[in-house]
């Protein structure tokens, strides 16, 4: 089983978005996934309690309640767990990155937002595990995403090389509670979701191996 935390300190960056969209497709791949939703705000939650798709399973935790949750996730079967997390909480934020194999941090391609990126990528280094930037609802066209994504090195996070473009279908979506797999399959918005599904799972797979080669090696 393998647990991605989804930690922005900054607000509206699609944390909630892509946590849903990235348990759909998991899902669809064939890997039951669970979302728990760390988020007092609850919208994941409320998402899932209107679907008429039972799965994925999306709850409501506290992080102190955690390391209980993700015990009983692995028993069940889950095997990709992905933390909603909410922003300007970092003691919640620090539990969820510590809890992960993985932390993604969505950010927009905006001025504002990189420099907001600090606080997340100081919160990843504090938890000791690797982390990872992910463009979101960047322009269809134009150099800024580049230009961000270079900015987003500067930090010392890997940067994922799929980028998630602003798309209706992903308000539609939510909207109707369901993920751009099921409200749009054949559509851009669902490749993207498919290709960043793909790579965090190959990412993760990855990270693992060397933890393993490390502590190998230690033993």
């Amino acid at each position: 089983m393998y647990t991605i935390a989804i930690v922005s300190q900054k607000g509206g960056t699609g944390k909630t978005t892509l946590a849903l969209n990235l348990a759909v497709a998991s899902e669809r791949a064939g890997k039951p996934a669970l979302v728990v939703d760390l988020d007092p705000q609850a919208s994941a939650k409320a998402w899932h309690d209107h679907r008429t798709e039972k799965t994925p399973i999306v709850i409501s935790a506290q992080a102190s309640r955690l390391a209980e949750v993700l015990m009983l996730a692995k028993e069940n079967g889950a095997q990709l767990v992905i933390l909603d997390t909410a922003p300007h909480s970092e003691s919640t934020a620090l539990a969820a990155a510590r809890a992960a194999d993985l932390i993604l941090i969505p950010c927009r391609p905006g001025i504002l937002d990189i420099r907001a990126i600090a606080t997340s990528a100081d919160l990843a280094q504090l938890a000791k595990k690797p982390a990872a930037a992910v463009l979101n609802a960047i322009p269809p066209q134009g150099h800024l995403p580049d230009e961000a994504g270079e900015a987003l090195k500067s930090f010392g996070l890997a940067v994922s090389p799929v980028r998630i473009t602003h798309r209706a279908a992903f308000v539609h979506s939510l909207t109707a509670s369901t993920g751009v797999l099921e409200y749009e399959p054949d559509g851009k918005a669902t490749e993207e979701i498919k290709q960043l599904y793909k790579w965090t799972i190959s990412h993760v797979n990855a990270l693992t191996r060397q933890q393993g080669k490390k502590e190998a090696l230690a033993s």
